[in-house]
């Protein structure tokens, strides 16, 4: 009896603690049964995800190949704008005009080589304001002034100016321009113009000599214009013809001079004189002699006319004439 009680006992023991596992048992199953659902949840979101990532790949790849692209151009827009600034300092320093651009500060932003002999610039000069650089012109320091006038007026100014070895050069000052029309600073630029400087005074001399000979030459000169209309005369060509210069210069070119006849004493009509027969038929006059008396002479003056006709590169008509006068009435009162 002793024994069943013992078995009972242990089989009740037996029984509770079945009946514990089993409850541990479906515990756990519930618990893997959530695990799981956690685990299919994650998996979901785990396949969205490398969904999202897939569509995130396919279009960092399309903006890889537009930045590839851009790229691309970029480089070819950085190859043609080094090509064309190579080509601008080409030419910048091919022409040897003398170049500083400035800023509208005044600060200097770049400039060719030709113009270190004017004003004494090195690279290391690029960003300083024009004003601190000294210069090798002479009599000339009013260059900030004038650039500061030309940004503010944006009017242009042009002067000559001396270096100290005795080169001329055209100063221009201008704005500088974008392509928008937009202005950012100013270009200084030096021509050098000291053989046309050394031409001018070479012709002022010439000319001086010529004037000269001109006023002292006692045979008489008068210059006409193509209608006929005196345009200078000499001193000689005055005392010939018995009227003054500023007379000759005022009179009409078809109003008679006094009465003009020829060596046989017809009456000769301003239109038929030696200068007009030039102008009008391009033909040189050679040794016509008229006989010209003014209202100031008693007696007529005999004078042999020579009249050149004178032309404009590629022009058929000629611009001007020239006449030539010889007194002659001694000759003519000789027996």
């Amino acid at each position: 009896l002793a024994q069943i009680e013992e078995l009972k006992r242990e089989l009740r023991t037996k029984e509770d603690y079945l009946q514990s596992a089993n409850e541990e048992l479906e515990t756990s199953n519930e618990e893997l049964k959530s695990t799981n659902e956690e685990l299919q949840t994650v998996n979901e979101e785990l396949q969205s995800t490398n969904e999202e990532l897939e569509t995130s790949k396919e279009e960092l790849q399309s903006v890889n190949e537009e930045l590839s692209t851009v790229n691309t151009e970029l480089q070819t827009k950085v190859t043609d704008l080094t090509r064309i600034n190579n080509d601008m300092n080409n030419l910048l320093a091919g022409t040897g005009v003398g170049t500083v651009f400035v800023d509208h500060q005044l600060r200097i932003q770049r400039f060719t080589p030709a113009v270190t002999q004017i004003i004494n610039l090195i690279l290391s000069d690029v960003g300083r304001p024009v004003g601190h650089i000294v210069s090798n012109l002479i009599g000339y320091n009013t260059l900030v002034e004038d650039l500061q006038a030309v940004l503010d007026t944006l009017i242009p100014r042009e002067t000559e100016v001396e270096t100290k070895s005795g080169d001329w050069f055209l100063l221009r000052i201008r704005p500088y321009r974008t392509l928008e029309n937009v202005i950012e600073g100013g270009v200084i630029s030096f021509f050098n113009i000291s053989e046309m400087k050394r031409t001018e005074a070479a012709l002022r001399q010439t000319e001086a000599k010529c004037r000269v000979l001109f006023e002292t030459m006692p045979q008489g000169v008068v210059f006409l214009n193509r209608s006929g209309q005196v345009i200078e005369a000499n001193s000689a060509a005055e005392r010939i013809l018995g009227i003054t210069i500023e007379l000759l210069q005022q009179r009409s070119p078809l109003a008679p001079l006094g009465q003009v006849a020829s060596e046989n004493g017809t009456n000769i009509p301003v239109q038929e004189q030696p200068a007009m027969i030039a102008l009008k038929t391009g033909q040189e006059v050679h040794g016509v002699v008229i006989g010209i008396q003014t209202p100031q002479k008693t007696a007529p003056t005999w004078i042999r006319v020579n009249a050149i006709p004178q032309f404009l590169p590629g022009e058929i008509k000629p611009y001007q004439v020239y006449m030539t006068l010889d007194d002659i009435t001694t000759e003519k009162d000789l027996p």
